[in-house]
């Protein structure tokens, strides 16, 4: 490649210069058009999330159109709003907008960016584009928790359905560090192992809770484990939107170490990355983000991987832009997935995961076809 006359000091070029830090550097025609197509695309596609959002909140029995859902919600962000007291909106379509359609939409645009960054963490740490969030065995921990409860037929299982899901996420990252960690390090090799075969356990305890319980329960098991927003509140997204606020503080402080710990363990110490700690931090920021989804979401498959994946494919491998993109792209992803789970069956509503499959599965596999995936040397 020949270089362009944009220079840049070594602290902004991925992999990590080994130059010294302030030196200044000529960058590659390549890496700046994948800064500026990284910019464009986070752009884009937070444009089009709001877009989506907006559908989403307008789109169901209640007759309502875009605009009118969007004035309903400025309305109540901003009080004093002549239209929220002159008549020209029922009480239903502003309860069906504020307190059904808005907090769904913007949960599953939260699950979405929070799943899709885990992968981005999880990817970064086993040095693998195939890994996702699942491959470490939360989201079955989590699955775990969930059943428990609903198999117990505990009161108010929808109170504590999310507490259960949360701890069991928790059990299942206490056991792959506690299993993977040895030595003073968590080897990739021995984390994908461990968190395959805890995930495998997992699923099994579930699937012995599911054939075993009274049949009025296997619905809301099955339900729960594919993933669903439809019973969000505006109460559910603080806790997503709380984990997705100390992960993307995580990747804004580490994006040059990840970059690091992607050529290497010896040549990340050597550029004074301190491996273990890093991969120990990018666990748990995984781990966190998972947890907390499947606690109010469900077993959400399949973001974690494609959409990580994909932004590799159109931005390079630099962490500072995969993570803009992924995140929005996952916001996007899921919540226009969401959309289409509870339009395209209407009564009915379709679990969010096999929404997710069926959509991202063939868009990941042209992609895989295409000339950027051997580029980035991800179809080999």
């Amino acid at each position: 490649m020949t270089p362009t006359d944009i220079s840049v000091t070594a602290d902004d070029i991925s992999p990590p210069a080994l130059s010294r830090p302030g030196e200044r550097v000529a960058v590659p025609a390549a890496i700046a058009r994948r800064r500026w197509r990284a910019r464009l695309l986070t752009v884009g596609l937070g444009a089009a999330l709001l877009v989506v959002i907006a559908l989403s909140a307008s789109s169901g029995t209640v007759d309502l159109s875009a605009l009118d859902a969007a004035r309903l919600v400025t309305g109540h962000l901003l009080p004093g709003m002549p239209w929220m007291s002159d008549g020209t909106y029922t009480l239903l379509q502003d309860q069906v907008v504020w307190q059904f359609r808005l907090p769904r939409a913007l949960l599953a645009a939260l699950a979405g960016a929070a799943l899709s960054l885990a992968g981005v963490f999880i990817q970064a740490v086993v040095r693998n584009p195939l890994a996702e969030p699942a491959i470490i065995g939360v989201s079955s921990g989590a699955g775990v928790g969930a059943v428990t409860v609903v198999v117990l037929g505990a009161a108010a299982v929808g109170a504590w359905i999310g507490a259960a899901a949360f701890l069991g996420a928790a059990v299942a990252t206490a056991a792959v560090f506690w299993v993977a960690y040895k030595n003073g390090s968590i080897a990739p090799q021995r984390l994908v192992l461990t968190g395959v075969a805890l995930g495998t356990f997992f699923s099994a305890i579930t699937s012995y809770l599911t054939l075993t319980t009274e049949a009025q329960n296997v619905f809301s098991v099955m339900f729960f484990l594919l993933g669903s927003v439809s019973a969000a509140t505006m109460t559910d997204l603080i806790g997503p939107l709380m984990a997705l606020m100390v992960a993307i503080g995580v990747s804004l402080t580490s994006g040059r170490a990840v970059n690091a710990l992607q050529v290497g363990d010896e040549t990340a110490t050597a550029l004074g990355v301190r491996v273990n700690r890093l991969r120990s931090v990018l666990l748990l920021a995984a781990a966190l983000l998972t947890g907390t989804v499947v606690s109010v979401a469900g077993g959400i498959g399949f973001v974690g991987l494609v959409v990580p994946h994909i932004a590799r494919v159109l931005v390079g491998s630099d962490h500072r832009r995969i993570v803009p993109v992924s995140v929005a792209g996952g916001a996007l992803f899921l919540c226009g997935a969401d959309l289409i789970a509870r339009t395209v069956s209407a009564p009915a509503e379709v679990p969010l995961g096999i929404i997710t499959a069926l959509i991202g599965v063939p868009f990941f596999l042209w992609l895989m076809r295409g000339r950027a995936a051997d580029e980035q040397g991800m179809s080999r």
